[in-house]
């Protein structure tokens, strides 16, 4: 059985972390470099970074706080926002980064997740997918931050993501985000037993049975939260212990 893991987010916006609902309503929590330390000195398995305003602003992702996390912590990452060509891939690589995330740049090209992989192998390039369900009763894809409406299906995408090349897919639920009603299960599900490459949850967890229902439930092989981390409403240690003793495998501190 797979080890499952247990990966902080956070968006990250003129060098802070900020955290919002439904990617909105920001507020600030604190640097980046400094949490990721926390987390990694703290328990998590992995760290996500997303510059969340690169795309919305149509610029490239901010690197100055990629090199200070590389420098503070032990465990790997991965970086997103803003990443649109090989160059930002190889940019962000060498300032230490493990894994890159992409959205926006993957919808617009998604010739892009080929040569990625290609270049730097699947298992760096993770595809990111803000899903919404709705009004067909599916769940519709948007990019530039969750901001912008496209035509993809969230489920077609993750599927068409992996035969170009993904070797992850994170899927966010923006119906969810922030709200700490649990994460969307049904959405999970139709991904991860359509997919053979990890699938990681995002959007919704605010309490231990949340992780917890999105391991089993739904079969991921990681989840991603923020708020109740940032908050210090759920401790990663506490949040592998419950895990652990409820027979989830899990990584122990």
């Amino acid at each position: 059985m797979l080890t499952k893991r247990i990966i902080p987010c956070l968006d990250v916006t003129k060098g802070r972390v900020f955290k919002g609902v439904k990617f909105s309503e920001l507020l600030e929590i604190g640097d980046p470099a400094e949490l990721g330390k926390f987390y990694s000195d703290h328990g998590a398995d992995e760290l996500v970074f997303y510059d969340i305003t690169a795309s919305s602003e149509d610029r490239e992702i901010s690197l100055d706080f990629v090199s200070k996390v590389a420098a503070n912590i032990n465990i790997p990452f991965c970086v997103g926002g803003g990443v649109n060509s090989i160059e930002d891939f190889t940019k962000i690589l060498r300032k230490g980064a493990d894994k890159i995330s992409i959205n926006s740049g993957a919808v617009r090209n998604p010739a892009l997740i080929t040569e990625a992989s290609l270049k730097f192998g699947a298992q760096c390039v993770v595809l990111s997918i803000d899903a919404k369900k709705n009004d067909q009763g599916s769940w519709s894809v948007y990019v530039k931050g969750g901001r912008e409406k496209t035509q993809l299906d969230a489920i077609e995408w993750a599927v068409e993501g992996v035969r170009l090349g993904a070797g992850e897919i994170v899927i966010n639920s923006i119906d969810e985000d922030g709200m700490k009603n649990g994460y969307d299960i049904e959405l999970l599900k139709q991904i991860t037993d359509k997919v053979n490459v990890p699938v990681i949850a995002s959007g919704g967890a605010g309490t231990i049975e949340h992780f917890y229902d999105a391991l089993t439930k739904a079969n991921v092989d990681g989840i991603l939260a923020a708020s109740v981390f940032h908050y210090g409403e759920i401790k990663i240690v506490d949040l592998k212990k419950a895990l652990k003793e409820k027979g989830i495998s899990i990584r122990t501190p």
